[in-house]
């Protein structure tokens, strides 16, 4: 159906407004083109609307992502409409308007674009239009604004009657380019693409313009002594600090995942005197709340408290939040509403600091904190030219908890076994971590990717799909100021850690005579040295966070066997091996199990194998080196060669959710090695 020129129109001109933030928020508003087609059924001409459905963004909106339905049968809803006390039925009654198959499904603002009556309609979401519509006087300003060529539609949720409204004031001002949706955003239209994106753009710059020109200069309010930023260095120091007990708070009903934020805006608004006021009016747009929840919490403390008493006073803030959060919702809910979702929050608030936001995913929380910063745009530009008034709490809990958003929750897919799960894995950038990190990845973790070498490290993360997926490190695992560095980048790059794999390590192959000092501290410093240091400091951030966490080590199955001329590696190894049963009697309190995994003869892929250990145990063993993964293998009892993806395997297994109550336990993947069975 994109084929058809009105919706290939449709679609060029929604990839050009959502690519600019200034004109809506990551997949919000909706696009529509209407246009004659023939009907594959009766040979005739039938009208038809293509309409991003629900979901999906402007930006990235595709074929797939559009509905596509018949003019004749959308419009005919008008004469079986129930009313407003019953319009929520009228979302199914879409499904019947379709034409063909295939095609997202029709989102609630479907009729919005049904029934007016223009060939192309537009439905934003800019911060400039917002700031209007969230204006204590938004209607006069509107007016004041744009004259008579953009009408103010007052309040309505968003659904078939506020459909009808707007076709109604479209009918009733033939001048009108758009309107102003109260507490919402912006509706356009035109007879063309072309003329309905101009018509968009015109509102949203002139309403720029308008709030620029008229607002006054500081309206956040003078900077509270004591709030303003600290230096950048400083501030992120302070953000990983407190990173971990963050996400404790949002994640008491269910485990999330973080995101920080310290732009300009968030850090201007928590230095003014009115972000109290304003944070708790809360956002108003119900594409803002809907992921940054009604409001968010705020430590109202100044940036050189002391750790300690931040974090004492976050707890009592998040206690004091809960009980709010429940109250509104004994508030306003309803006989049939659905269950409270919880009462954590979203968006969480540090002055001097920054703002750290939560979510599912990274992307969901790093698209709440996008939304919270769309809302203080809002406010800013509200309280220029006037006072911001939301819409009234209870209009938010039913957006909220409205019953086709709970809908749309429930057909959210099942979410990946390690997801809302944050994962660190040292010397992931070839071999076998680089194997573990892509399983972690798969199965819903975040990742971060630390390597010695960092252009690997940066190759693996970006492979792995990018800052939202995962990011990358250089660390070497000897130093503990690196160590403490990866960490805190984990922290303000998803909000903590729960999974950390010990894989780094160098294999030194020789015997005994040959084995110099410097050779035997070379192996304990990365191996064992560099397990307890990053032990310890995944220890540190796990107990912070309250949720439990894993620590596997990648040991050896010469943890347990007596080869030759191998000391260093194999004495390390067995250093490793019982470090996971220390560590697994000593953090089980917190929740924390710590597990192990002997891999052998892992030669294809292995960094280790590549940097020359591979042949100095060929020449050991009397084979080529390009012989020695088949060598290992039939000397096993299953005949099979071991693989980086079999060793990650194993990491999942241990921490993909099945093996709940297991610690202290060393898994072999070595094909079967008789001498290394564990007793």
């Amino acid at each position: 159906m994109a084929s058809h020129p009105e919706a290939a129109a449709l679609l060029a001109r929604s990839h050009r407004l959502g690519a600019d933030a200034r004109n809506t928020n990551y997949a919000g508003g909706n696009t529509s083109a209407k246009g004659t087609e023939t009907d594959p059924v009766t040979g005739g001409d039938v009208e038809l609307m293509w309409v991003k459905g629900s979901g999906g963004d402007l930006g990235t909106l595709t074929e797939a992502g559009l509905a596509v339905l018949r003019l004749d049968r959308l419009r005919a809803l008008t004469d079986v409409y129930p009313g407003v006390e019953r319009e929520d039925e009228m979302v199914a009654a879409f499904d019947y308007c379709l034409h063909g198959k295939g095609g997202a499904a029709p989102s609630i603002d479907t009729a919005m674009h049904g029934l007016v009556d223009a060939a192309h309609v537009d439905h934003l979401h800019p911060d400039s239009g917002i700031a209007l519509a969230c204006a204590a006087d938004g209607e006069k300003l509107t007016a004041e604004c744009f004259g008579d060529t953009v009408v103010w539609v007052p309040w309505r949720r968003p659904g078939f009657q506020l459909g009808l409204d707007i076709a109604a004031v479209k009918e009733a001002n033939p001048q009108a380019v758009g309107c102003v949706l109260g507490g919402h955003g912006i509706t356009a239209w035109g007879n063309t693409s072309e003329e309905c994106e101009r018509n968009s753009l015109h509102i949203i710059r002139t309403a720029e313009r308008f709030l620029a020109e008229r607002g006054r200069p500081e309206p956040f309010g003078p900077v509270i002594e004591g709030y303003a930023a600290l230096p950048e260095e400083e501030r992120r120091e302070r953000a990983a600090a407190l990173g971990p007990y963050v996400r404790a708070i949002a994640s008491q009903d269910r485990p999330q995942v973080g995101h920080f934020d310290d732009s300009d805006a968030v850090l201007d608004f928590l230095a003014r005197a009115e972000h109290p006021r304003l944070a708790a009016l809360g956002t108003s747009c119900p594409d803002h709340f809907l992921r940054t929840k009604v409001r968010p919490l705020v430590l109202d403390l100044p940036p050189a408290t002391p750790l300690d008493e931040a974090v004492a006073r976050l707890k009592e803030l998040h206690t004091a939040y809960r009980e709010e959060y429940a109250a509104y919702y004994a508030r306003h809910a309803e006989p049939d509403s659905p269950a409270m979702r919880g009462a954590d929050p979203a968006i969480v608030l540090v002055p001097g600091v920054g703002m750290f936001s939560f979510g599912k995913d990274k992307q969901t929380a790093r698209v709440a904190g996008e939304f919270y910063i769309n809302a203080i745009n809002v406010m800013r530009g509200a309280e220029a030219v006037s006072t911001y008034a939301p819409i009234e709490e209870s209009e938010k809990f039913r957006i909220e908890y409205w019953a086709l958003e709970e809908a749309k929750l429930q057909r959210m897919p099942k979410p990946k076994p390690l997801a809302t799960r944050v994962a660190l894995v040292t010397g992931a950038g070839s071999g076998i971590g680089k194997a573990i990190a892509q399983r972690l990845v798969a199965e819903g973790a975040c990742v971060v990717v630390a390597d010695l070498n960092g252009e690997n490290a940066a190759q693996v993360a970006e492979e792995l799909g990018g800052s939202d997926k995962a990011v990358a490190v250089t660390v070497d695992v000897t130093s503990e100021e690196q160590i403490a560095g990866a960490f805190r980048a984990a922290v303000l790059a998803f909000g903590g850690v729960d999974l950390v794999v010990n894989n780094a390590g160098i294999s030194i192959s020789k015997p005994l005579l040959e084995t110099s000092a410097k050779d035997w501290d070379l192996q304990h410093d990365i191996m064992a040295r560099g397990s307890f240091l990053v032990s310890r400091e995944a220890a540190r951030v796990m107990t912070a966070q309250e949720l439990g966490g894993d620590i596997v080590y990648i040991a050896s199955k010469n943890a347990v066997f007596a080869g030759p001329n191998n000391i260093a590696y194999s004495a390390t190894k067995a250093d490793q091996a019982h470090q996971v049963r220390l560590l697994a009697a000593e953090l089980g309190e917190h929740g924390i199990r710590v597990n192990g995994v002997n891999p052998d003869g892992v030669v294809r892929g292995s960094g280790i194998f590549a940097g020359g250990w591979g042949a100095k145990r060929a020449a050991v063993y009397g084979v080529p080196e390009e012989k020695l993964g088949e060598f290992y293998a039939q000397r096993t009892l299953l005949k099979r060669e071991v693989l980086p993806e079999h060793v990650a395997n194993a990491v999942f297994a241990l921490t993909g959710g099945d093996l709940t109550h297991t610690t202290g336990l060393h898994v072999p993947v070595d094909a079967g090695v008789a001498a290394a069975f564990l007793r």
